[in-house]
């Protein structure tokens, strides 16, 4: 567990996941802290640079873990919920208490982030990272294994992800990983090297 009382609890997945909804009800039902990482280093003065390429903000993850650190000291609740999709990089390994991480079908992802206004190539990276279980990978790799609750948000209601999330952050479920094979179901479904040619 943590060194403190408090509990911190991380969410995260491939942008387009539904973190920032979800957090939003978690931080309500669990009078939480919310602290959504993007508007958070924005806020905040720490040095970013454009990655024109890749069409995204680049910021150093220590100057975002001190600040961020800095920030927790202060905060008053006993539950935060710390959303982002690099937020397990931020936040020391033994401050967490849990990892959700949500799952989408990547044709779903595919069709929400063309709706957001993404671009073809940003669509296309995010589409390829869930495909290819990124961000899980990386909470097993910086948080171990029995930390990491995979949640597949799939054409769920947001009531019914928070449902689940709830069961595992009251340790009333255990978490699991391994949940969904993105690969594995569209290659099923005949349309993977669709996919992957978009």
């Amino acid at each position: 567990m943590i060194d403190n009382p408090r509990k911190i609890i991380v969410v995260t997945g491939t942008p387009g996941v539904g973190k920032s909804t979800v957090s939003s009800k978690l931080s309500e039902i669990l009078r939480a802290e919310h602290i959504n990482l993007s508007e958070f280093v924005e806020r905040r003065d720490i040095p970013k640079s454009y990655d024109k390429e890749r069409e995204t903000w680049i910021v150093d993850e220590e100057d975002v873990k001190k600040e961020l650190l800095k920030h927790i000291e202060k905060v008053k609740a006993e539950t935060i919920i710390v959303e982002g999709h690099f937020a397990v990089h931020t936040l020391p390994q033994e401050k967490i208490c849990k990892v959700l991480v949500l799952r989408r079908d990547p044709r779903e992802l595919k069709d929400i982030l063309e709706k957001r206004g993404y671009s073809r190539k940003k669509v296309k990276e995010n589409v390829a990272s869930e495909i290819l279980d990124v961000c899980l990978v990386e909470a097993i790799e910086k948080c171990g294994q029995e930390k990491i609750c995979e949640i597949d948000v799939t054409s769920k209601d947001v009531d019914k992800v928070v449902e689940e999330a709830l069961l595992y952050i009251k340790e009333e479920a255990r978490c699991k990983v391994g949940i969904v094979d993105w690969l594995g179901k569209l290659e099923k479904d005949k349309c993977l090297a669709e996919l992957l040619d978009f």
